[in-house]
């Protein structure tokens, strides 16, 4: 009888095992960390204030306990310069505008931030603070800024001093408080 008890504790301790690792292997499918759709009442994480009213890319951190949603990508990596951001789980993600008009960004182009090429120092509008157009690709980046003005940087090379760094910044702060004067 003892060495029947043996073999089914023995079995009974593989299955947990393989059940647990089952489980294990399932959490981390359920994990990957996938951009989401923009909404009309979404705020900024940052500024509060209503993100659709806003033309450009806009930026987005995904992580396992939610998303936090930016009125730009400016907004998103100032947020992820912080160092309590930095050592999060989470993934950012940005507009890709090689596919996707100024003034409404397509939520379908959502592409990795830390692989996008950006823009900086262009005439265009966007939420208050610097403006930086995202590009999947480098030849779109290049076009835009051979056409607006600017510099292509890649995801390493922008730091607070880029995000401070922007042709107009106080016009478009301005602009962004007027905007949304009295809510």
């Amino acid at each position: 009888m003892n060495a029947l008890y043996v073999q089914a504790s023995r079995a009974l301790v593989a299955i947990l095992l393989l059940a647990l690792a089952g489980c294990n292997e399932s959490e981390q499918v359920e994990q990957v960390l996938e951009p989401v759709a923009f909404h009309a009442d979404d705020e900024c994480h940052v500024c509060g204030m209503v993100i659709a009213d806003f033309p450009g890319p806009k930026g987005q951190a995904v992580e396992k306990g939610g998303v936090r949603k930016f009125c730009s990508t400016a907004e998103m990596l100032g947020w992820w310069l912080q160092p309590e951001n930095r050592v999060l789980n989470a993934k950012l993600y940005v507009h890709d505008m090689g596919r996707s008009s100024w003034e409404q960004p397509n939520d379908e182009y959502l592409i990795d931030a830390t692989s996008a090429y950006y823009v900086a120092g262009t005439g265009l509008k966007g939420a208050m603070g610097a403006v930086l157009a995202t590009f999947a690709e480098e030849a779109a980046a290049q076009k835009l800024a051979a056409e607006q003005g600017g510099r292509v940087l890649r995801f390493e090379e922008i730091d607070q001093s880029v995000l401070q760094q922007s042709s107009g910044m106080h016009q478009h702060m301005s602009d962004h408080h007027n905007a949304h004067a009295g809510h």
